[in-house]
């Protein structure tokens, strides 16, 4: 007679958490690990000892600039996509669900959103740096960028490059959402006498919100955390808070600042973590409108 007691049950559980055990294991060592690594070492001496004094260096000086510059940087390269990708990801939407326009538009923006790092520099530098192809042709036509204020190696030459992978993110991000205003919400209020301005106002807009809040607390902690793209563009010129991390990990530190790394890398958990707190919880609420 088969078993059907409680170890057949908490065998067949286990069996179809199985699976899940790789998983587990990656984010254990690649997410956990490093984070409780971080977080510890901020308050941590060189000798192991406890202290305070890495992140009071951390919010201070140049580093306190730095921290400063990653939070306009971040702020302007979230605000501004995150209205610009909500345009274009409505005008898509507005057309037939299939049609070409709309598979091409969320096929280029998936390539684009993952496109950055060192590529990504290597394009624009190629493309609007001082002698590239796009500033030459310009330059040509009597419209040298350089002459009028822009430099693609300043704050906002990087501002710029996010713009290139912040966008199509927010367009794929805010999609799905725009795809949960019902065509039948639009009927009915155009049927109850409504305006488009009430149908937004009153309907579309509060549908959207939790939405576009989360997209733009994602994009808020992508650029903010992002790295290699502007390591790579600038060099280093501009005091941005992860590419110091970056040079104190590498070893360019000096005696009493071996955890200061660290003790910046715990600032950015420290508002990115709860910033992706509060995305989950917005993507949650959004989520009914999806069924």
């Amino acid at each position: 007679m088969a078993d059907t007691g409680p170890h057949t049950g908490a065998g067949s559980r286990a069996g179809r958490l199985a699976p899940l055990l790789p998983f587990v294991v990656y984010v254990a060592v690649f997410l956990v690990a490093p984070t409780a690594s971080v977080v510890v070492g901020a308050f941590q001496t060189g000798s192991g000892g406890f202290t305070l004094h890495n992140l009071s260096q951390a919010t201070s000086g140049v580093y306190r600039h730095g921290l400063v510059t990653s939070l306009e940087l971040a702020a302007i390269t979230s605000i501004v996509p995150a209205i610009a990708g909500l345009l274009l990801a409505h005008a898509i939407n507005s057309g037939r669900h299939g049609t070409s326009l709309r598979r091409a538009v969320l096929s280029v923006s998936g390539t684009f959103a993952n496109f950055g790092g060192v590529p990504l520099a290597f394009l624009f530098i190629a493309a609007l740096g001082t002698s590239g192809i796009a500033t030459k042709w310009l330059a040509a036509i009597g419209l040298d960028p350089y002459r009028h204020g822009f430099n693609l190696y300043s704050f906002s030459g990087v501002a710029l490059v996010y713009m290139y992978f912040q966008i199509p993110l927010m367009v794929l991000v805010i999609t799905p959402a725009l795809d949960g205003l019902r065509p039948t919400w639009r009927e009915a209020a155009d049927s109850l006498g409504a305006t488009p301005w009430q149908y937004w106002r009153q309907v579309g807009i509060p549908v959207l919100m939790p939405s576009f809040l989360g997209a733009l607390l994602l994009l808020f902690g992508s650029g903010l955390s992002a790295y290699a793209t502007a390591e790579a563009l600038t060099s280093g010129s501009i005091a941005l808070t992860p590419i110091q991390i970056g040079a104190l990990l590498s070893g360019n530190v000096i005696s009493g600042q071996e955890n200061l790394g660290k003790a910046l890398g715990f600032l950015l958990i420290a508002i990115v973590g709860p910033t992706m707190v509060v995305y989950g919880l917005l993507q949650r609420r959004a989520s009914r409108w999806l069924q």
